[in-house]
C-alpha cells in the first residue's frame, strides 16, 4: 500500500506546475546535474562529467520540419563538489566550463560561430529526512543560487556582441529550489524508484548589449521520475536505470517584453548506468532522447544528449 502511495506522490510531482523560473544560457546543464547523495557526516563527493548536447531538430510548435540547415552543439565540463556537514545537512556546488557552437548552412554557404569559457555555477544547501514517508524512503529538499561566473559579453570577430544564448554565462543571479524523493521497493530490495523537482527563478542581466538593454532567460521547471536497480556481474556492481524527464521553459524577455520563438515543453527518456569500480569510485553514463516536444513558434530543439563521468567519495574522518 505504501508503494502505491509513493507512486501516486511521484506522479503528482511530475504534473505539478507553478510559476517557477529557471534555465541556463545555451542549454548548459546546471539544474539537471544537481542532487549528489548525502553519504553521512564528514563525507566529500567529487564528480567530473562531460556533457554533449546536440540541437539539430527544427520544430514549428509540435511539428518537426524537414530542415537540417541549423545546428547547435554544447560541450560542457562539469565539476560537482558535495560535503555532508551532518547526516542530514549537506552543501553542494556545481562548476562548469562551456564550449558552444552554432552552424547555419544556406545556399551552399556555412556560417560558424563558437564561444568557450567558464560557465555559471550553482551552490545548494540541502536537508535530508529519512523514512519520513515510510520505511526505506528519503526526502530531500534544498535552496540555492546560480552565480554568474561566466562571461555574458563575448563579441564576434567583427566586434559585435553575441546573442545571450551563445554566451557561456547568463549575467544574472538566479534563485533555485530543489527536492527529491526516493524509496526502496519491498518486492525487490535492490531496486529504487525516485523523483525530483527543480525550480529556477531567473534574474535579469542589466548590462545586455553593452548596457543597451536588459535580458532575462525564461522561467523553468524540471521534473524527473525513474527506476534504478542493482546487478552484480563479474564481481562488479552495475546500477542500470531508466529516467523520464519533463522540462518546461517560459519565454525569454528583453526589457521585460516577451521574445517570440522562445519557451516550450519537452519530455525526455534517459537510460543510464553506473558502474561501481570500488567502494569509493564510480563511473556513470547516460543518454537522453526527446520523445515529445512542443515549442513556441519555430525553434531549434534538442536532438540528443550524452553525459559520462566519474565520481569519488572521500572520508574526512577516520572510523575506529
Amino acid at each position: 500500500m505504501r508503494d502505491l502511495f509513493f507512486l501516486f506522490l511521484l506522479s503528482f510531482t511530475i504534473v505539478y506546475k507553478s510559476m517557477a523560473q529557471t534555465c541556463c544560457s545555451g542549454g548548459v546543464p546546471l539544474s539537471s546535474n544537481l542532487g549528489l547523495p548525502n553519504e553521512g557526516k564528514g563525507i566529500i563527493i567529487m564528480g567530473l562529467n562531460y556533457d554533449y548536447n546536440n540541437l539539430n531538430t527544427l520544430n514549428a510548435e509540435s511539428s518537426k520540419l524537414d530542415d537540417n540547415s541549423r545546428q547547435r552543439i554544447t560541450n560542457s565540463i562539469l565539476l560537482n563538489l558535495g560535503y555532508s556537514i551532518t547526516d542530514k545537512l549537506a552543501v553542494e556546488a556545481l562548476l562548469s566550463w562551456v564550449n558552444q557552437t552554432r552552424t547555419i548552412t544556406q545556399f551552399g554557404n556555412e556560417e560558424f560561430t563558437g564561444t568557450s569559457g567558464i560557465g555559471d555555477a550553482v551552490f545548494l544547501v540541502k536537508y535530508s529526512l529519512p523514512n519520513v514517508l515510510g520505511k526505506n524512503t528519503v526526502f530531500n529538499f534544498g535552496l540555492g543560487t546560480k552565480a554568474p561566473f561566466g562571461k555574458s559579453d563575448i563579441k564576434s570577430e567583427q566586434g559585435i556582441q553575441l546573442t545571450a544564448d551563445l554566451q557561456p554565462g547568463s549575467g544574472a543571479w538566479d534563485g533555485l529550489g530543489w527536492l527529491s524523493i526516493s524509496k526502496g521497493l519491498k518486492i525487490r530490495p535492490s531496486a529504487t524508484i525516485s523523483g525530483s523537482l527543480t525550480h529556477r527563478l531567473t534574474g535579469v542581466n542589466n548590462s545586455y548589449l553593452n548596457n543597451a538593454a536588459t535580458y532575462e532567460f525564461g522561467d523553468e521547471i524540471q521534473a524527473n521520475i525513474g527506476y534504478t536497480d542493482q546487478v552484480l556481474l563479474f564481481n562488479t556492481l552495475f546500477n542500470p536505470g531508466l529516467i523520464f524527464k519533463y522540462r518546461k521553459a517560459f519565454e525569454d524577455k528583453i526589457d521585460s517584453q516577451g521574445i517570440p520563438n522562445t519557451g516550450g515543453e519537452w519530455v525526455f527518456i534517459r537510460p543510464e548506468i553506473t558502474v561501481k569500480l570500488s567502494q569509493n569510485i564510480s563511473i556513470n553514463t547516460r543518454y537522453e532522447l526527446p520523445i515529445y516536444s512542443v515549442v513556441e513558434g519555430t525553434q531549434l530543439t534538442p536532438t540528443s544528449r550524452f553525459t559520462t563521468g566519474i565520481s569519488f567519495k572521500l572520508e574526512t574522518k577516520k572510523k575506529y
